[in-house]
């Protein structure tokens, strides 16, 4: 394995396409998963550092990358000096450095690839890189001391290649043998045009799995397109409707291997009216995700990498650097981005703008003046004052075409910043993302209330949002996605909704639990607050929940216990999730017995619930029962909780991976666990049990000795 070679580096090299990132992305995930099967003290690597370098690339972008992926946390430092110093604090172990995608330096004086090397010289004995470049070259550059171990990827033999050519554009088909051996023969002469590439496989092939029909296929045996690995794909591009063709265009405005969530970029598409349909019963959203699927069957997206976050898996997509290089080429200049440490001068006419690096200069001197702009996304934080309001002012008076709109600023604490009512002359706005880093308010003016077209209403700072027009946001009936801090009434009006992450019910008109009831396009997360403000069962039905099919994640919770533990009871059993949900929280219920649907093997529920959390259910007992129904549980975390022991049956969760027990003092042993477990947290527990369970040889000890990740803390 790499841990075991005896070089700095592992190079692996071969001409674009070849399957390198493939063949590294297996290696690290392999890795990682061999590592986490270890005790800490025998692991041989620690830290795993993914990066994609590129061949114009920024030292203080890459170092900033390093540095949240040591740490866990948004790296915000404009000096590479104090970044070097931070990122030196985290690398005292041992560390699997992936840098992809790596290009020989053309100037000799160049030594920027050298400085990538930095974390090797701090990570503790056995750290390695592992590199991939289309030059066996580039890996001498990375620095002369270095020893490296360079691997070609060799040429598949013909016979290999149509093998997997047909894998991707038959599989198994349900076809008469006269039909496939056909398609079969034509298939061989067109695999022997690519070249050998697993890329043009994967996509020429995913494209003629679409159209099984041997005269379609005997037309594009005949192509000269089909020559050269670009001429193929641009090829398949052609064969896509025109709308799609435009939605694959404009993911060039996002740098190569960009990770993006499958419904937000949906919803990109969506505002600029990329998306369209001539069923009228047909929802846009629904006609986009089909869009997206038809990128993916031929390999023009493809998943960059699958996350567990908060026990449910999330997928997030990229697209090949070919394919990237494709899409610039189709967007004919439409799409722009502005990258650290690249010079080139923005085109007067560009339509979409991606900003890696700006400030407020930048802002005033070059993007105002670019009037036909449609998208305008700043990826970065730019800080903004008390003189900073005019220049927003000017930019919603000047770049009137605008239909996305992203904008990360930062602020200092405790201070106002009011967004300027003249956003209210963006018209043709459909995407307002705003988001302030730091402990400052927001101010949102009652003209945002008159931007009829908008569906995305994304805004956030930590010191809070105030919104002058929350009354009236109602009034937009388009939007499809609210993402902010306020609580909005009548929400039940807007029937388009997807996302609400978040409503509290009160007793105010406009405010009740009715308002989800038609809701049933809800997706992703919702939490739901003010429970106490529900009297009974009959109202918490009329929320429709279990219609919400949508809905991956649910947050349920009292605020206070104004109601009685048996009102909660009944208002808890109303509101049954959907049966696909996959995480479900509850909070300071007072109720003294679990919802049937929680418990009972009846039909309804979520039966294939993966994450469970019950936090300050303080009248609750154990139920084993629990467990006899949620058995495809991954995490379950138990906080502020009168249980006495955990269920004799926990051993059953065999797709179990964390277990976080929280204040809970009434619990003094365990039963025995899940081998799947790979984290076991115990916290401000019994001083007893907790002391029994870092004691050798107790029995409790014992118990937990399979799980790779420990953490057991007093407070």
């Amino acid at each position: 394995m790499l841990h075991a070679s005896k070089s700095d580096v592992v190079g692996i090299y071969g001409i674009a396409g070849s399957g390198k990132t493939t063949l590294a992305q297996y290696v690290c995930n392999a890795m990682k998963e061999e590592e986490g099967e270890k005790e800490e003290r025998k692991r041989n690597f620690h830290l795993f550092m993914w990066i994609h370098v590129t061949q114009k690339f920024s030292v203080h972008a890459i170092f900033s990358e390093m540095l949240e992926a040591a740490s866990g946390k948004k790296a915000e430092y404009t000096s590479l000096d104090v970044l070097q110093t931070k990122l030196k604090n985290e690398l005292s172990k041992k560390i699997l450095l992936v840098l992809d995608d790596i290009w020989c330096n053309k100037d000799p004086h160049e030594q920027n690839l050298q400085r990538l090397m930095f974390p090797l010289q701090f990570g503790l004995e056995g750290s390695k890189i592992l590199a991939t470049s289309r030059n066996k070259d580039a890996f001498a550059d990375l620095s002369p001391g270095l020893t490296c171990n360079s691997v070609p990827i060799p040429d598949l033999n013909d016979d290999d290649f149509y093998k997997m050519f047909m894998h991707y554009a038959l599989g198994r088909s349900d076809l008469d043998d006269s039909e496939r051996r056909k398609l079969e023969d034509i298939g061989a002469e067109i695999a022997k045009k690519l070249k050998g590439l697993p890329l043009a496989a994967r996509t020429v092939g995913g494209q003629l799995h679409r159209r099984k029909d041997v005269r379609f296929w005997r037309s594009v045996k005949v192509r000269d397109l089909l020559n050269e690995t670009t001429r193929a794909l641009w090829w398949i591009y052609q064969q896509f409707d025109e709308h799609v063709r435009q939605c694959f265009a404009y993911c060039s405005i996002f740098s190569k291997r960009h990770h993006f969530k499958r419904d937000g970029l949906v919803q990109l598409w969506m505002a600029q009216a990329f998306i369209e349909t001539t069923n009228a019963a047909e929802d846009l959203y629904d006609v986009g995700q089909n869009y997206f699927d038809e990128l993916l069957s031929v390999s023009f997206l493809q998943l960059g990498e699958r996350q567990v976050e908060h026990g449910c898996e999330v997928d997030y997509f990229t697209d090949h650097d070919l394919l990237h290089d494709l899409a610039e080429e189709a967007a004919r200049g439409d799409c722009f981005r502005i990258e650290e440490g690249v010079t080139e001068e923005v085109p007067p006419d560009v339509r979409h703008l991606f900003v890696e690096s700006c400030d407020i200069k930048m802002l005033t001197e070059k993007i105002y003046e670019l009037q036909n702009l449609r998208t305008l996304i700043i990826d970065c934080h730019i800080n903004i004052g008390s003189r900073d309001k005019k220049v927003f002012e000017r930019m919603f008076r000047r770049l009137k075409k605008l239909r996305v709109l992203v904008l990360r600023f930062s602020a200092d604490d405790g201070y106002i910043f009011s967004l300027p009512a003249c956003i209210g002359l963006l018209k043709h706005l459909r995407y307002f993302d705003f988001n302030v880093e730091g402990r400052a308010k927001l101010m949102l003016p009652n003209s945002i209330t008159k931007l009829y077209h908008i569906q995305v209403l994304d805004n956030y700072s930590s010191g809070g949002v105030v919104f002058t027009g929350s009354k009236n946001i109602s009034q937009l009936i388009n939007l499809r996605c609210i993402r902010s801090m306020e609580n909005f009434p009548d929400i039940g009006r807007l029937k388009w909704l997807q996302k609400l992450v978040h409503f509290s019910i009160s007793k105010t008109q406009g405010y009740e639990l009715r308002q989800v009831k038609d809701l049933n396009k809800l997706e992703g997360t919702l939490s739901i607050t003010g429970l106490e403000n529900v009297q009974s069962k009959e109202e918490s039905i009329e929320a429709s929940l279990a219609h919400k099919e949508r809905l991956k994640k649910l947050a349920l919770s009292w605020d206070d216990t104004s109601c009685s533990p048996e009102v909660e009871a009944e208002v808890l059993e109303g509101l049954c999730p959907p049966k696909y949900l996959e995480r479900l929280e509850v909070g300071d219920y007072h109720g003294w017995t679990y919802p049937d649907w929680m418990v009972g093997q009846q039909n309804g529920g979520p039966k294939h619930l993966r994450n469970l959390w019950l936090d300050s259910c303080s009248r609750l007992e154990r139920a084993p029962q629990l467990f006899e129904v949620l058995v495809h549980l991954r995490w379950f975390r138990l906080g502020f909780s009168n249980w006495h022991a955990l269920p004799d049956n926990m051993e059953r969760l065999a797709s179990l991976l964390l277990l976080d027990i929280n204040r809970c003092p009434n619990i003094q042993s365990l039963p025995t666990l899940p081998s799947s477990l790979e984290k076991f947290c115990l916290t401000a527990g019994n001083e007893e049990f907790m002391r029994s369970c870092v004691t050798i040889g107790h029995l409790n000890w014992q118990k937990i000795q399979h799980i790779p990740d420990k953490l057991i803390l007093p407070f």
